[in-house]
């Protein structure tokens, strides 16, 4: 399928996703999930990526789905609506590398979901964010319900959910939605330090991070520390050697 709404740059290790359809203030239809599913399906076979970037063009980041396409569809239709999204969407969790939402503008409703669904958020101070499906009479359908109160606790989740409250970025932050805020001319600078940062880590290291969190979060704490330690003693003899040495060493590690 060729990209129309999406852009792909890879450099260095790091896969640049730019949702590109600022007329529509980068609104989320069934072509964006098709194309993204087929980025991730195509960067996921890549062994020479480390870090996955997604962000938007213009003055949003992602500010909703497509209401019009929304708006004719039955009650099955509108479930299998909710499905395609909230499958693309998890599918970033299964990638072995991060991904991370570099959020430059309106971030509301699938658009905050979209951003929920990144492994986390680095976000313009000029950011905007919010739920605003209750206006609609709709709940939202990509899984906010599900991630909100994971992130921010469930009283600012369901305060968020049920106002459909918009909210600036020093408030996002305050709540644990994003984990930094910065200028607008400095945040792609700041998502790629942080990429590059990410990868002159132990690449191994980093993948078994993001599975055993993952994971530990759908299980009991036993059971996910359990898992833990079986990750743990997998790094020795392998990647946990090459940096154990080399910090004894007082050298870099090659990974």
């Amino acid at each position: 399928m060729e990209l129309k709404i999406l852009q792909l740059e890879v450099k260095d290790q790091i896969a640049l996703v730019t949702i590109n359809r600022p007329e529509a203030m980068n609104a989320l239809n069934t072509r964006f999930f098709n194309e993204m599913d087929q980025v991730v399906a195509d960067l996921r076979t890549r062994s020479d990526l480390r870090v996955m970037i997604i962000t938007g063009s213009g003055k949003a980041f992602v500010a909703g789905a497509d209401i019009a396409e929304m708006v004719d569809k039955t009650q099955e239709e509108g479930s299998a609506f909710s499905r395609l999204g909230q499958n693309t969407f998890k599918s970033f969790g299964e990638m072995d590398i991060p991904v991370i939402a570099a959020i430059n503008g309106f971030a509301l409703g699938g658009g905050l979901e979209l951003a929920m669904g990144c492994d986390f958020r680095i976000a313009s101070s000029k950011a905007k964010f919010g739920q605003p499906e209750v206006n609609l009479g709709l709940i939202p359908g990509y899984a906010a319900t599900q991630r909100l109160s994971r992130l921010t606790g469930m009283g600012d989740a369901l305060y968020l959910l049920m106002t459909a409250e918009m909210i600036n970025a020093a408030e996002a932050l305050r709540i644990g939605l994003v984990q930094k805020v910065v200028e607008p001319d400095e945040l792609m600078d700041t998502v790629m330090g942080i990429a590059k940062n990410i990868i002159s880590k132990g690449p191994k290291a980093v993948k078994l991070v993001k599975e055993v969190v993952r994971q530990g979060m759908l299980k009991g704490f036993d059971e996910g520390s359990e898992l833990e330690a079986d990750m743990f003693g997998t790094l020795f003899k392998d990647e946990g050697e090459k940096g154990m040495k080399a910090f004894l060493e007082k050298r870099k590690p090659e990974w």
